[in-house]
């Protein structure tokens, strides 16, 4: 009989095994992000398990950052690293425990289906071969990795720079799968929606602003554990590159919207947060979030205004974080997107819960909600 074996040395990986010689009491804990106290990311592989019930039971899960996020929770689990279900999965209040018999003696493990920095080259390269696209590299992370920027479509002092950026949590990989449905569509030639689009807006794109906690199986902080989206007032090459040189860049650009896609790990709804609560908050910024977010609305049942985070009161928005900063700094509207870990409350899918595909779905969905109020921007 193999023997069962955890790992999680690659490509976003993240746990640490306690104990793994029976396949019925395996021992889990996740790892911090390197220089922080965040973890709730786990990525790993069990090997020579094929046929055996199994028991994997992460022990800190109690300690973790956002432990209401384990109420009703299901792990992500894929034998073929391509089509990924829901475990059957339990908390008790200290331990995760995920219950599984894989048909195959490699099955991997996750708290979403990851999104690799190889499958983030291979996006890049495929995008980068439209006539419309030009891809720039902004500089480098601190560990050497370089920060894409895709500009999609032609500029001019007429268009409307219109910015989105995903995936300042790493561990929030549902934000670079909803990139992957955003840039399809918005590259469909085709699609008389976003030929229109095209026409009155350039589109600067992001589609990771994390690379390195990507890559180190990170939660949410970059290379030294810092958290990129509490760094927009004051970010340096020396501790949150990746924000300062993006941030430069918008400067040089001008923003007329922005959209900063991330996941939620405790609400299990897709929603908006909006400028509510800048300095220089207006109704024409209020109606402007109004229509987007009732566009959205009616093109995507997966979507919802009900529930979210408490609205600032004025003046009491945390500028430092992306979606506020853009919007004060630049008068525009500006948004953050949160999605689900586990699944929808409204429109639940048994098999796979949120998922890729519909964040794929939902981020193409967005370019219906630009549509709608891309000529009031100015």
């Amino acid at each position: 009989m193999n023997r069962v074996k955890i790992s999680s040395n690659f490509d976003g990986g993240n746990i640490a095994c306690l104990a793994c010689d029976d396949p019925s009491d395996i021992r889990l804990e996740i790892q911090k992000d390197n220089g922080a106290e965040y973890f709730q990311w786990f990525y790993f592989r069990l090997t020579g398990a094929a046929g055996r019930a199994c028991r994997l039971k992460i022990i800190n899960a109690g300690a973790s950052s956002y432990t209401g996020g384990w109420k009703d929770y299901r792990a992500a689990v894929s034998e073929d690293r391509e089509t990924w279900v829901r475990a059957e999965t339990g908390y008790d209040g200290a331990t995760l425990t995920i219950r599984h018999t894989p048909e195959t003696d490699s099955a991997y493990f996750a708290y979403f289906a990851p999104y690799s920095m190889e499958r983030h080259a291979d996006l890049i390269a495929v995008v980068q071969g439209y006539e419309q696209v030009r891809l720039s590299v902004l500089g480098s992370t601190l560990d050497g990795q370089d920060m894409d920027l895709l500009r999609i479509g032609e500029d001019g002092e007429d268009k409307r720079k219109c910015w989105f950026i995903a995936r300042q949590h790493c561990g929030e990989t549902m934000a670079e799968w909803w990139m992957e449905g955003f840039l399809a569509r918005l590259l469909d030639e085709d699609d008389p929606v976003t030929r229109e689009l095209l026409a009155q807006a350039v589109f600067y794109v992001v589609p990771n602003m994390n690379p390195d906690g990507s890559r180190r199986g990170h939660l949410r902080g970059n290379a030294i554990g810092a958290d990129l989206n509490r760094q927009w007032l004051e970010p340096s090459l020396e501790k949150s590159p990746e924000v300062f040189l993006v941030r430069q860049k918008m400067q040089e650009t001008g923003v007329d919207f922005c959209l900063d896609v991330h996941g939620d790990e405790t609400l299990p709804v897709n929603f908006l947060i909006g400028p509510e609560g800048i300095p220089s908050w207006s109704d024409r910024l209020g109606e402007l979030f109004h229509g987007y977010k009732t566009a959205l609305k009616q093109v995507s049942p997966d979507f919802q205004t009900e529930r979210g985070y408490p609205v600032p009161g004025p003046g009491k928005a945390n500028t430092r974080m992306c979606g506020k900063y853009a919007a004060e700094a630049f008068g525009c509207l500006s948004m953050t997107l949160e999605m689900p870990f586990n699944d929808t409350l409204e429109t639940p899918h048994e098999a796979e819960g949120w998922s890729p595909e519909r964040s794929r779905k939902l981020g193409a969905a967005n370019l219906d909600a630009l549509y709608a109020i891309i000529n009031r921007l100015r």
